[in-house]
Formats: C-alpha cells, sequence, structure tokens
C-alpha cells in the first residue's frame, strides 16, 4: 500500500479514536468570579481533549518520516475503522463551510469579519437606546473585534462538532461562549463603561434579536445562549455589582505551550524510533 495512503488511513482510525473518545470528557463550570478568568480557563478546558490524538498524530509523522513508499497492508477492518471519524470530519466541515455564510436575518449589534472584523449597529438598535447604553454597546462589539472573536467563535464551534456526537463537547462550548460574554462585558467596564448602561443594551438587544446568527458572528447577546434564562439574570446581576479587580497573576501560556511542544517532539521521536513495530503490532 502506498505509504501516505497507509498514513491517511492510520490517521482518521487512531486519531479519529482518539478525538471520539475525548470528546466525552465531562465539562466542569468553574468558580471564578473574573470573567475573563472563566473566559480563559473555559477555552483552554475545550481544546485540552485534542492533546492525545495531537500526541498520536506526531508520533505517526516520526513514523512515515523512516516508512519506506511501500507501506505494510493495512488489514480491512481498520480501513472500516477509521469510516466513522471520515463522516464526522465531512460534517464538522460542511457546517463550517455554512458557517461562512452571512445571516440573512438583521442583527442589531454584531461583530463579523475574521480578520477584519467589522461592528454592525441596526437602525432598530440605534432608535431603541438611549446615548449611553448605545455607546456601552459599541464598546462591547469593538472588545469583540480587538480580540477577533468572529473568528475564534468559527475555530470554537468546528472544535466542538469534531467530537460529535458528544454531548460533554456541546457543553463545554456552550460554557466558553457564556464566559465570552462575561469577559467582554467585564473588559469594557474597566474602561469606563457603566454596568447598568451595558445591560440596557444587553436586555435592549435581547428584545429586538430573533432567529440564530452563524457560528463566526460575535454578537452583543449570543443567541445561543439567549434561551438561557439563569445566564441573562447571572449577566445583569453582575453588570448591576461593583467591577471587582482581576488580580493579575504569571501567565501559565508559556510552560503549558512549552510542555505541548516536548510532548509533540518527544512524539516524533517514538514514532521515528519505534514505529515500525507499534504499526506492526497494530496490523
Amino acid at each position: 500500500m502506498n505509504r501516505e495512503l497507509a498514513f491517511a488511513i492510520l490517521v482518521s482510525a487512531l486519531c479519529g479514536g482518539a478525538v471520539l473518545a475525548a470528546g466525552w470528557w465531562p465539562s466542569r463550570e468553574s468558580l471564578a468570579l473574573s470573567g475573563r478568568a472563566l473566559e480563559r480557563h473555559a477555552w483552554w478546558h475545550m481544546w485540552f481533549p485534542f492533546g492525545p490524538a495531537l500526541v498520536l498524530f506526531a508520533a505517526l509523522c516520526g513514523w512515515v518520516s523512516v516508512e519506506p513508499a511501500r507501506a505494510e497492508r493495512l488489514p480491512f477492518g481498520l480501513l472500516l475503522s477509521g469510516l466513522p471519524f471520515a463522516v464526522i470530519l465531512a460534517r464538522a466541515a460542511w457546517r463550517a463551510l455554512g458557517s461562512l455564510a452571512l445571516p440573512r436575518q438583521k442583527m442589531t449589534a454584531a461583530t463579523i469579519g475574521f480578520f477584519r472584523p467589522r461592528i454592525i449597529l441596526s437602525p432598530q438598535i440605534i432608535s431603541a437606546l438611549d446615548q449611553q447604553a448605545l455607546a456601552a454597546a459599541l464598546e462591547h462589539e469593538r472588545a469583540h473585534a480587538r480580540h477577533r472573536d468572529p473568528l475564534r467563535l468559527w475555530l470554537a464551534q468546528l472544535g466542538a462538532d469534531l467530537f460529535w456526537p458528544s454531548p460533554a463537547a456541546a457543553a463545554r462550548l456552550r460554557c466558553w461562549r457564556r464566559a465570552l460574554e462575561l469577559a467582554r462585558d467585564e473588559e469594557v467596564r474597566s474602561v469606563g463603561v457603566t454596568g447598568p448602561d451595558l445591560a440596557a443594551a444587553i436586555l435592549g438587544s435581547l428584545r429586538l434579536n430573533q432567529g440564530s446568527v452563524p457560528a463566526g458572528v460575535a454578537t452583543l447577546f449570543d443567541q445561543a445562549i439567549a434561551g438561557d434564562a439563569a445566564f441573562v439574570k447571572e449577566r445583569v446581576a453582575r453588570l448591576l455589582q461593583p467591577l471587582e479587580t482581576e488580580a493579575r497573576r504569571g501567565h501559565k501560556r508559556l510552560p503549558l505551550l512549552l510542555i505541548v511542544t516536548a510532548a509533540v517532539l518527544l512524539a516524533v521521536l517514538v514514532g521515528i524510533e519505534y514505529g515500525e513495530g507499534l504499526v506492526r503490532s497494530i496490523l
């Protein structure tokens, strides 16, 4: 069998199986008081289940780099084992492409665009809100644009679709989308926007918005969580309370990236050294 074809089948069967298994890792709500800390926690918590598949993929890359052009013939059962993830991958790709289309319904306040985000304010919300609430809505959307949240929302939905049909993946995505709105609320309040003005803008947008929007659109009130009455109350309650200053802590991002990089490099070396034996044992 052709080496590249064998590599693709092994990736689909082994890495896909690891993704499907890790997708059932349960979602946990954090008790962090800060919305920004909660958003960071939920973001990494959402992508962490891809770790085992990433390590397996790195090991297979090490194996294929030293494998002769004519690889071992793979058994028919292994070919069939990769089909479920291939179907899930095709479904995720189709949904991701479909979400690139602009929504047909009117949006009250939203940020669209992956690399050059732009803000949309409808005439309805401009006329419905007073000057202070409208300024708060605009600042909230500017925060979404600064962080390129439309792109992050699109990637998050794509990642969650790769774990389908796991309900835990959908729960992790929902948890992050909620935390994202809380984080942007805190960010704009830290630069002078008052909580009551932002709460008025959110409730006004909620009254005017109807229907759903694609995954790559950041709105003043995320339609994916608009039906969660408990979250609406929690968000408004946070806005009506004094803003708590987030304690500055050392960033864990660099050590985490170093650990991931070291794990990937080690997996590549293991694949180079022992990949042939491991593949033969699988076969």
